[in-house]
C-alpha cells in the first residue's frame, strides 16, 4: 500500500492518495486484512475546515461529505460475486437509495454500473461466457474545483475474457462526489470512464445491446410506477420493445418513490463525450435509466493510443424536481467535471521519448 499526503493548502488533490493492496489483503492473515483494512480507512482524514472525505478498505470506497456517506463504490472483499465494480449507493441529502443490487430477476443488474462489449465479449450479463471487470488498484483523494469540494476514486480495471486473465481491454474510471449543495440541490457525482486497447493490440471493436453504457436499476417501489422527463420537452423518442425507449437529450430524469419518500434521480451528458447521449428508458416492468452511446446501431473502433472517453453526471434530489431545477443542476455539474478535450489538448503538448 502506497499513501502520500498533500498539504491541506495546496491546490489541485488536497488530501492524500491510496492504493489499496487488495489481493494481499485476501491472502494474507486475519491480522494482516485487518491491518491492511484500518490503515486504509485512515489514509483520508479531512483537513480542517475540509469537510469530504473517502475511506477505502475491504473492497469498498466511501465517499462523504458532512452529511456522511453519500456514495459507495464496491469492487471486492468477502462475499463479493458480481462480475464488476459498481456504486450501490448514491444517497439523497436525506439519505435515500434509489439503487437497486442484487435482483433476482436480473443477477447482473448492480446499481450504478458501466459496461459494453468489447471484441465480442459482453461485460453486461453475468453468465460463464461473459467477460469480468478486474479491479488492479483504486487511489483516492480530495481536492477543490471552483470552489466547491470534491471527493473522488480513481480505479485501475482490466476487461478480461471470462478466465478472468486475459485481458481485452483496459479502464481508467474516476468518480467524484462534490460538496453540499443548496438546500434544494441533489447530491451530485460524476462517473469517467476511459477504456483504451490492452499493450500489444492494435485496436478494440466496442458494440452492445441498447441499453449498454451506464446504467441505473432502481428499487423495487419504482417499477411500473416512475415516470421520466428529458431536458427537450419536445424530444422523439424511439420505441425498441415494449417500453423500453431511446431519446436523444442533454440529460435524462426518473421520479419515483421509495420507502414512501418521493426522489428524482437524472443523469447528464458531458458536452466533450465522443457521442451525444441516446437514453435508455424502461418503467415496465421494472425501472431502468442507461447512458448509451448508440453502440448497437453504430459499433466504435478504438485504435491503440486512443480511447473511449466518456463522462457523465447523477444527481439525487428529496422529492419531485422541476425541468427548471435539473436544467441548473446539470449547468452546474458541467462547470465542476473534468473537461476531456481540454486533457487531451494537454496531453498532445507534452514532450515524449526526447522527441
Amino acid at each position: 500500500m502506497k499513501a502520500a499526503i498533500s498539504s491541506p493548502q495546496s491546490k489541485g488533490w488536497r488530501v492524500g492518495e491510496a492504493f489499496d493492496a487488495y489481493d494481499k489483503m485476501m491472502k494474507g492473515s486475519p491480522m494482516t486484512r485487518w491491518g491492511i483494512m484500518l490503515a486504509a480507512a485512515c489514509l483520508l482524514v479531512a483537513a480542517a475546515g475540509f469537510a469530504q472525505t473517502v475511506v477505502a478498505g475491504g473492497g469498498r470506497a466511501e465517499l462523504n461529505n458532512d452529511r456522511g456517506v453519500r456514495a459507495q463504490y464496491v469492487y471486492g472483499g468477502e462475499g463479493f460475486a458480481a462480475f464488476k465494480p459498481y456504486v450501490d449507493k448514491l444517497l439523497s441529502p436525506k439519505g435515500v437509495n434509489p439503487l437497486r443490487d442484487n435482483v433476482p430477476d436480473h443477477i447482473h443488474h448492480h446499481a450504478l454500473m458501466f459496461a459494453v462489449a468489447v471484441d465480442g465479449v459482453d461485460f453486461w450479463s453475468e453468465t460463464k461466457a461473459c467477460g469480468r471487470q478486474v479491479q488492479r488498484g483504486i487511489a483516492t483523494a480530495a481536492k477543490s474545483v471552483n470552489g466547491r469540494s470534491v471527493s473522488g476514486i480513481t480505479a485501475e480495471i482490466n476487461w478480461t475474457k471470462p478466465d478472468g486473465k486475459t485481458v481485452v481491454a483496459t479502464e481508467k474510471r474516476m468518480i467524484e462526489l462534490y460538496s453540499n449543495p443548496p438546500a434544494t440541490g441533489p447530491t451530485l457525482i460524476s462517473w469517467r470512464t476511459q477504456l483504451s486497447p490492452p499493450a500489444g493490440a492494435e485496436s478494440i471493436k466496442l458494440t452492445g445491446s441498447h441499453y449498454f453504457g451506464l446504467g441505473m436499476r432502481f428499487v423495487k417501489s419504482m417499477d411500473s410506477t416512475s415516470t421520466f422527463m428529458f431536458a427537450d420537452p419536445n424530444a422523439k423518442s424511439l420505441a425498441v420493445r415494449g417500453d423500453e425507449k431511446l431519446t436523444p437529450s442533454a440529460w435524462a430524469a426518473c421520479t419515483g418513490a421509495v420507502d414512501g419518500n418521493t426522489v428524482t434521480v437524472a443523469m447528464f451528458d458531458h458536452p466533450d463525450n465522443p457521442r451525444p447521449a441516446l437514453w435508455f428508458t424502461m418503467g415496465k416492468p421494472f425501472s431502468y435509466l442507461s447512458a448509451t452511446i448508440n453502440l448497437w446501431k453504430e459499433p466504435m473502433v478504438v485504435k491503440a493510443g486512443d480511447e473511449l472517453d466518456v463522462c457523465y453526471g447523477v444527481g439525487v434530489w428529496d422529492g419531485k424536481a422541476t425541468r427548471e431545477q435539473i436544467d441548473a443542476a446539470c449547468r452546474q455539474w458541467r462547470k465542476l467535471a473534468p473537461s476531456l478535450k481540454a486533457e487531451k489538448k494537454n496531453e498532445a503538448k507534452t514532450p515524449s521519448g526526447g522527441r
